[in-house]
């Protein structure tokens, strides 16, 4: 678990900001859904022989012994939620979502137990140009917070359910006869989720899978076409990609395109935002069969991987401007003086000063809070009705100005956010 305190939300603020904005400009709405859910939804959409599943998930049992899960990841809620209103049936839905998931994991750089993710989740579209128009809505997210250049796609596809169990069975056959050359874990996926040792990080066991046989080598024709269109249509885009036929996702509903970003900039590789199409789960929990195609990223990681980067730009401070009041007229007048300005410039963060003290005090509070400009009220401006405007950054004289001319100076102060 980890806080997340002043000094950082405003970089949170910023980002989320970018997320909501790329993803409305797509067509994609908000939907919010509970943070705890019954557990069978996800032993049910992830799988029961994954590492989430066995391993990681927070469960309990509540008062009327019903099991319940702090939700682990949010598109198994999402469906869920899609099927019970009726959200679904017949229609498209393009939905994005953001807040809190869990997992018993260990904790490392950017990773933690609570951790918060942006998922977005296209239904209803069976064809490869979704496919294609969610990745390039991330490929747009990376623009916009200046680290394309620090991140790469990888891509592969899973073909049907069909074309998966033949090439499983191909597989085991495979693994059977180098098993001794397998670690313990790799040994017990083999019989249980044999595709999830081509994602093994253990170097021994990705010598182990050399010729290893392909899963696209079982692809029959309109797997392979669906494929072929999404690689044309990113081709058409400019967005370069690499073929990775081993990555195949740590959740059992996936199917055809999976992809990951993938990055070096936070030490060794990892993964910073992952997705796929997942055609069965929407009927698998309940509902119409409905195609649907979707991705998450981790929003520690994204946080942490633009300040390593130093690409923390254009953040605004909590505080724009910072009053100064000294003399017992000004502490009289000051704060209607300000509310004026509130009415008059909405999206200024203005703060008063509170609790007394000289003016070295409260300029030495001022150039704390981040403030650009201290805005100096003493019984002398009241009786004058201006303003002695200090600026904190930058060197600008102090100048003052008349009460009716702050807000222009405020307006001034906030247009590049």
């Amino acid at each position: 678990m980890n806080d997340c305190l002043p000094s950082e939300t405003n970089v949170w603020q910023m980002v989320e900001a970018v997320l909501r904005r790329v993803a409305s400009n797509y067509g994609f709405a908000e939907i919010r859904m509970p943070i705890v859910e019954s557990t069978a939804l996800f032993k049910r959409s992830i799988g029961e022989v994954t590492d989430i599943v066995e391993k990681e998930m927070y469960s309990f049992d509540d008062r009327n012994g019903d099991s319940l899960t702090l939700r682990p990841e949010g598109t198994a809620s999402c469906v869920r939620a899609g099927n019970q209103h009726g959200l679904l049936y017949n229609q498209e839905q393009r939905l994005w979502y953001m807040g809190p998931m869990f997992r018993h994991e260990r904790p490392q750089k950017g990773r933690y137990r609570q951790f918060h993710q942006f998922g977005l989740e296209a239904f209803g579209i069976a064809t490869p140009d979704i496919d294609a128009e969610v990745i390039l809505l991330t490929y747009r997210l990376w623009r916009e917070l200046g680290i394309n250049e620090f991140v790469t796609l990888e891509l592969n596809s899973l073909g049907s359910n069909e074309e998966r169990a033949n090439y499983r069975d191909a597989l085991v056959e495979f693994l059977t006869a180098r098993e001794e050359l397998l670690d313990e874990d790799s040994k017990r996926r083999m019989h249980t989720n044999p595709l999830r040792v081509l994602d093994s990080k253990n170097p021994q066991v990705q010598e182990a899978l050399v010729g290893a046989p392909k899963l696209s080598d079982y692809f029959g024709e309109e797997s392979q076409q669906h494929f072929d269109s999404l690689c044309a249509r990113l081709d058409a885009a400019g967005v370069k990609y690499v073929l990775n036929d081993r990555l195949v996702r740590g959740l059992d509903y996936y199917n055809r395109t999976v992809f990951e970003w993938v990055t070096t900039s936070l030490g060794a590789q990892g993964t910073v935002c992952a997705g796929g199409r997942y055609d069965g789960l929407v009927e698998q929990l309940g509902g119409k069969a409905t195609p649907a195609f979707g991705f998450a990223l981790g929003i520690e990681r994204l946080v942490l991987m633009l300040t390593e980067l130093d690409k923390v730009t254009n953040v605004r401070a909590q505080v724009d401007a910072y009053v100064v009041i000294l003399g017992d007229d000004a502490q009289i007048t000051a704060n209607a003086l300000a509310e004026q300005w509130r009415d008059q410039v909405p999206n200024i963060r203005l703060q008063c000063h509170c609790g007394g003290g000289n003016m070295k005090k409260q300029l030495k509070r001022a150039d704390k809070s981040g403030a650009q400009i201290a805005l100096i009220l003493g019984d002398n401006e009241i009786v004058e009705q201006q303003v002695m405007v200090k600026y904190l950054r930058g060197q600008q004289e102090q100048q003052n100005l008349a009460f009716e001319q702050i807000p222009s100076l405020l307006t001034a102060l906030i247009e590049d956010f």
